[in-house]
């Protein structure tokens, strides 16, 4: 397990991996599937009503003010990555079909990683209070702007966003954050001191959309209709999409010249997606028996991305701790 967790595979990880499994050889259905519906609408509430309560938006102030970084980062979530999303789905649409291109293309418009992308950027001796400002800044915009976005790159085809959709992301997502952060004065105290609470909600509301959402393909016949070959290349393209992302964001800090500590942020933050934010979305913009297909490729993203950034923050520290040794 030692071994797992230093090349980035832990305990929630595994229990991801588990309840993949769990939706696809044991999916709920008929009353249960309804009842689980309904639970995963009222968990993804309570998250983003707590993320609203911890959010301190003095951070976020404060992190506002080195612009370029800031800037950088905020264009590579909402510009660079839209933009390579439409080309790979562009070339490789007729090998992966037409509902996982559509999540190729969600995953592209996605926001970054919040927890994940700060303390790989802590790891790795970089900003950390300019990397709490991009998540976050990052996560309150793509509440509102990867439903955009999303409808903008759908909007000739058949599956663009529906009215109800637009309706049940303000009630699930966007009430509940408000919500939180009106309400911050007088629980946000109590949310920061209770972390496992968030840490449950969290974790858990991810696992019932993951299980719900490959319940729901599993029962629909959804992967049957998904070719062998179509999930390799899928894989593939995930995994390419990553690599340019990466090697993008590390020639952008060198080109822009900026220090070390800011082209951490950059690399963390400019590069990952968040899970977190994309599966309640998905649920909210997606026909049930799609969610499972339109999310298995920022569930293959976010699990490299996990490893990749895992492994290069752990070299980065070894190599800081080791200019920091005296010469003998």
């Amino acid at each position: 397990m030692k071994y797992l967790k230093r090349i980035g595979i832990d305990t929630y990880m595994l229990l991801l991996i588990a309840t993949v499994c769990l939706g696809l050889l044991l999916p709920a259905q008929g009353i249960a599937a309804a009842g689980l519906k309904h639970v995963t609408f009222w968990a993804v509430a309570l998250l983003f009503f707590l993320y609203g309560a911890k959010l301190d938006p003095s951070s976020v102030r404060a992190g506002l003010l080195n612009w370029r970084l800031q800037g950088l980062t905020f264009a590579a979530t909402y510009a660079m990555f839209p933009l390579l999303g439409l080309f790979l789905a562009w070339v490789f649409s007729p090998a992966l079909g037409a509902t996982v291109t559509l999540g190729l293309l969600f995953l592209s418009v996605l926001p970054s990683t919040v927890q994940s992308s700060i303390a790989f950027t802590s790891i790795a001796g970089g900003n950390v209070p300019a990397a709490i400002c991009a998540a976050s800044l990052s996560n309150i915009v793509g509440v509102a702007l990867t439903p955009a976005l999303v409808a903008l790159m759908l909007h000739q085809g058949d599956g663009g966003v529906s009215f109800d959709s637009i309706v049940k992301i303000g009630t699930q997502i966007l009430l509940p954050f408000v919500l939180g952060q009106l309400l911050r004065p007088w629980v946000g105290d109590f949310v920061k001191r209770h972390k496992l609470l968030t840490m449950v909600v969290d974790r858990g509301s991810i696992l019932l959309i993951v299980y719900s959402a490959f319940s729901a393909g599993t029962v629909s016949g959804l992967w049957q209709r998904i070719p062998t070959a179509s999930l390799i290349m899928l894989v593939l393209v995930v995994l390419l999409f990553l690599a340019i992302a990466m090697l993008l964001m590390v020639g952008a800090g060198k080109l822009f010249g900026l220090p070390y500590p800011d082209r951490a942020v950059l690399f963390y933050c400019g590069s990952t997606k968040s899970l977190a934010s994309g599966l309640p979305i998905a649920t909210a913009l997606f026909a049930a028996d799609q969610v499972g297909a339109i999310v298995l490729p920022v569930m293959i993203y976010h699990m490299s991305q996990l490893l990749v950034c895992a492994f290069v923050s752990q070299k980065a520290a070894r190599r800081e701790q080791a200019e920091a040794v005296p010469a003998s």
